[in-house]
C-alpha cells in the first residue's frame, strides 16, 4: 500500500496532486505570472530605449546571478527556516526589489542603476517558488513524486511563462510597459497569500541544536555536488535545461521581428512555447515515473531539445514569417523542455537524508541556466551571430543527454528514498 494512505484520493488524487498542497500550487501559479510577465519584451524595450543587445544581455545575465545565489540558498534555508517562512524572505525581497527598481532603475536608462536594481528583484522569486518545491519533494508519496514535482512545474512554468507572457500581450496596448510592470505587484501578492496563508498543510525543516549546526549544513548545499559527483552532474544538466529558453528573450524577439512578425505575435508564440511546456510538464511527469526518471531525461529533454532548438531557427528563416508554422515549433522545443522534469524527482531521491542539500544544487542549476543562457548570447553573438548562438544550444543539450548517462538511481539507493519517505510521511501524519 502506497504511504500516502487516502490523501491522495478524488479527483485530484487521480490526477497526482494532493488535495491539501492544491492552494499552494494555485498560489505559485499566480506569483510566477506577476514575475514573468516582462520576460518576452523587456529585452526589446531596453534596446529600443538606449542600451545594446549585449548591454541588455548583461543586465539579464546579472539578474541570472542574483536568481542562482537565491535558488541555491532557497533548498538549505527551506531546511533550515521551514518552507513557509522561506517563502516569506523571498517575497519580501522581491517586493522590495521590485518597487527600488521601477522607481529607480528603468525610470533613468542608467546601466549602473538597472543592474544592482534588477538584480535585487531577481533574489525573491527563487525563494518563493524553490522553497515550495522543496515542501512538496518531503510530503509527496515517493511512487508519485514525479507526478507531484510535474504539478509544481506546471505551475512554475505555466505563471512564469504562458500567463504572464499572454497577460503582457493584452495588457502592453493597453497600460503601456510601466502600468504592466507595476501590476506585477498584484500577482505576487495575491499568489503569495494563497500559497503562504491559505495553504494549511504542515510543512517541513530540519532541527538542529546549535548555529553551528545551521551553518554546516549551509555549506552542505556546496559539498553534497562532490560527494555524490550523480548530484553534481544533475546540477549541470539542470543549469542546461533551460538555458536557451533564457537565452532566446535575448536575441530572438529581434530576429523574428527581422524576418516580419510583429511583437504581439512573438510573444503569443513565445507564450505557445511555454503553454505546451506546462502540458507536458505533466506528461513527462507520469512518463517518467513509468519508464524511468533518467531515460526520460536523456531521451525526451536532451536530444529532444537539442533538435527543436536548431528547428526553432530554421523553420521560420525557412517559412517566413509563418504564424502557425513558428508556433508549431516553439510547442515542440516547449514539450521537450518538459522531459527534464525527472529530475526533480531524481536528483532528491539519489540523497534522501539530505534532499534540502541535494535539491539546493538542483536549484543552483536552475538560476544559472537564467544567467547562462544571456551569458552565451552577450558573449557570441557579435561573433557567431544568430545562427552560432543556436548551435552552442544545441551542443549543451547533446552534452546533458550524455552526461544523464551517467546519473543512475542505484535499486539499494531507491530502496533507501523509499524507506526515508515513509518516515517523512509518518512524521507528517503525527504533526
Amino acid at each position: 500500500m502506497s504511504r500516502g494512505g487516502n490523501k491522495m484520493d478524488g479527483l485530484l488524487g487521480k490526477l497526482g496532486m494532493d488535495r491539501k498542497m492544491a492552494l499552494g500550487y494555485f498560489g505559485v501559479l499566480i506569483f510566477m505570472m506577476g514575475d514573468g510577465l516582462e520576460l518576452g519584451w523587456l529585452s526589446s524595450y531596453f534596446t529600443d530605449h538606449g542600451l545594446s543587445v549585449q548591454q541588455s544581455a548583461l543586465v539579464f545575465s546579472v539578474y541570472g546571478f542574483a536568481v542562482a545565489v537565491a535558488a541555491w540558498l532557497s533548498g538549505v534555508l527551506a531546511e533550515v527556516l521551514g518552507p513557509r517562512k522561506a517563502m516569506m524572505l523571498g517575497l519580501s525581497l522581491f517586493v522590495a526589489g521590485t518597487l527600488v527598481f521601477l522607481t529607480f532603475g528603468i525610470t533613468s536608462m542608467n546601466l549602473a542603476i538597472i543592474l544592482p536594481t534588477y538584480a535585487l528583484r531577481g533574489l525573491g522569486y527563487p525563494l518563493f517558488a524553490y522553497s515550495f518545491l522543496v515542501w512538496v519533494t518531503y510530503y509527496a508519496p515517493s511512487d508519485k513524486l514525479g507526478t507531484a514535482v510535474g504539478w509544481f512545474w506546471f505551475a512554475f512554468s505555466g505563471g512564469l511563462n504562458v500567463l504572464g507572457a499572454y497577460y503582457s500581450s493584452f495588457a502592453l496596448p493597453v497600460l503601456g510597459e510601466m502600468k504592466t510592470l507595476w501590476s506585477a505587484l498584484i500577482f505576487v501578492l495575491l499568489g503569495a497569500t494563497v500559497a503562504i496563508f491559505l495553504n494549511k498543510d504542515k510543512n517541513h525543516s530540519k532541527k538542529f541544536e546549535n548555529k553551528s549546526e545551521a551553518i554546516k549544513y549551509l555549506l552542505k548545499g556546496v559539498t553534497i555536488a562532490f560527494e555524490n559527483p550523480k548530484i553534481g552532474m544533475g546540477g549541470i544538466v539542470r543549469t542546461i535545461n533551460t538555458s536557451a529558453a533564457y537565452g532566446f528573450v535575448v536575441f530572438m524577439p529581434a530576429f523574428m521581428m527581422d524576418l516580419g512578425f510583429t511583437r504581439s505575435e512573438w510573444l503569443q508564440i513565445y507564450g505557445s512555447l511555454w503553454t505546451s511546456n506546462i502540458i507536458f510538464n505533466l506528461i513527462f511527469g507520469i512518463v517518467g515515473d513509468k519508464l524511468g526518471w533518467r531515460n526520460t531525461v536523456m531521451w525526451f529533454g536532451g536530444v529532444g531539445c537539442a533538435v527543436f532548438t536548431a528547428a526553432f531557427y530554421y523553420v521560420p528563416l525557412a517559412a517566413g514569417p509563418n504564424y502557425f508554422v513558428a508556433t508549431a515549433v516553439a510547442a515542440c522545443y516547449g514539450a521537450c523542455l518538459a522531459g527534464f522534469v525527472p529530475l526533480s524527482a531524481l536528483i532528491p531521491s539519489l540523497a534522501p537524508e539530505n534532499r534540502g542539500a541535494a535539491m539546493s544544487i538542483l536549484n543552483l542549476g536552475a538560476g544559472l541556466s537564467t544567467f547562462v543562457g544571456p551569458a552565451i548570447v552577450g558573449a557570441f553573438i557579435g561573433l557567431v551571430d544568430t545562427v552560432g548562438v543556436i548551435w552552442i544550444y544545441t551542443g549543451l543539450y547533446l552534452i546533458s543527454a550524455v552526461l544523464m548517462k551517467f546519473v543512475t538511481l542505484s535499486k539499494k539507493e531507491a530502496e533507501e528514498a523509499e524507506r526515508v519517505s515513509q518516515e517523512e510521511f509518518q512524521n507528517v501524519q503525527k504533526a
